[in-house]
């Protein structure tokens, strides 16, 4: 089995992602919009002069030129050029224009007011595999100007203008590349150490990738997921005592080691068998399943669909709701012990 370099690139490659059109906003004086909740991801960055954005209902945060910012999916939103003005509804702005940026405020030729450009787009997910994952983003990150994850994004800015302000040939395409080039990039601002708006250190899987251990263990279960992993020896390979790496693993993941591993290959898995490509036995032998029916009850005790029902079901039969966990893609399992680490278990 030929593993990816690291999780997030196996992660994303599992992804099924739909961007959205780019777009932009051009405000002068006073103005203040609101946006109601959304069910993507949205990246976005300001080009010039500043604004306030706050997500979920928290204290507005302060964005300045060159500060980029992701907003987690399933968040309204309000953004604005100072906190006195009334908002108004972003989205009858937005359906009224014409154009891919839209203008708010008085113009240059008739006040001497900042000029706020932002601009930005937004990441579709699917199917429902993206909740266990990126469930752990906050409503809002901000990624300052001046710091390194920022400089890697900068650079796809002014590009990002260019695209918006007019249409050219390639044009959709263009967009569609440089948005998911945008949210790669911000995945990793936030890997490397970016913090959530009110500067505490991100949590869930993103934020674990980020811990030298646990960070270590994750590579070794997406690059080797066959292998028949137990906490002790995916604790060693952390530099962990069984019970330091267990109670680390969960506090930052969300789940038990080999909670995680058991989804991460079943996810896999199930990508590949939505693919209506290979058979269920060559997709159980890749991922480390020593026949088709032991494989079989492994995913209907996780998805609760058979490999044959997960293959042909629509996106949303796959997701199973728990308390505690909106919209995880599959049902958690019972109680699992060691010898969960063998996928045959």
């Amino acid at each position: 089995m030929k593993s990816p370099a690291d999780p997030l690139s196996a992660v994303l490659a599992s992804l099924n992602v739909r961007t959205g059109s780019l777009s932009g906003l051009e405000a002068w004086g006073s103005w203040a919009l609101r946006f109601g909740v959304h069910e993507h991801i949205k990246i976005g960055a300001v080009l010039e002069g500043s604004c306030w954005l706050g997500a979920d209902g928290a204290e507005p945060v302060r964005f300045e030129t060159g500060d980029c910012f992701l907003l987690a999916a399933r968040e309204s939103f309000a953004v604005s050029g100072d906190l006195d003005t009334p908002y108004r509804s972003a989205e009858e702005l937005y359906q009224r224009s014409d154009s891919r940026i839209v203008r708010l405020g008085e113009t240059r030729s008739t006040a001497d007011q900042e000029r706020t450009l932002i601009v930005g787009g937004s990441v579709d997910f699917l199917d429902a595999t993206v909740a266990l994952l990126l469930g752990g983003l906050p409503p809002m990150v901000a990624i300052r100007a001046g710091t390194a994850q920022a400089k890697a994004i900068q650079p796809l800015l002014g590009v990002f203008l260019d695209e918006v302000s007019a249409v050219r040939l390639g044009t959709s395409v263009m967009s569609e590349r440089l948005t998911e080039i945008l949210f790669i990039q911000a995945l990793r601002a936030v890997v490397a150490g970016a913090h959530a708006t009110d500067g505490t250190a991100l949590p869930g899987w993103l934020g674990a990738l980020g811990d030298p251990r646990i960070g270590r263990a994750l590579l070794l279960m997406h690059q080797q997921a066959g292998r028949p992993w137990t906490v002790a020896t995916l604790g060693a390979q952390a530099g962990m005592s069984r019970a330091s790496f267990a109670a680390r693993f969960k506090e930052l993941v969300g789940l038990p080691p080999l909670d995680y591993l058991q989804r991460w290959r079943i996810l896999a898995a199930g990508r590949e068998l939505r693919r209506g490509e290979r058979t269920v036995a060559s997709v159980a032998s890749e991922w480390g399943y020593s026949s088709e029916s032991a494989f079989s009850t492994a995913f209907k005790r996780i998805t609760g669909l058979s490999p044959a029902q997960y293959r042909s079901a629509p996106p949303a039969a796959v997701i199973a709701r728990q308390d505690g966990w909106p919209a995880v893609p599959y049902r958690l399992p019972a109680a699992v012990d060691e010898r969960a680490g063998s996928p045959d278990a």
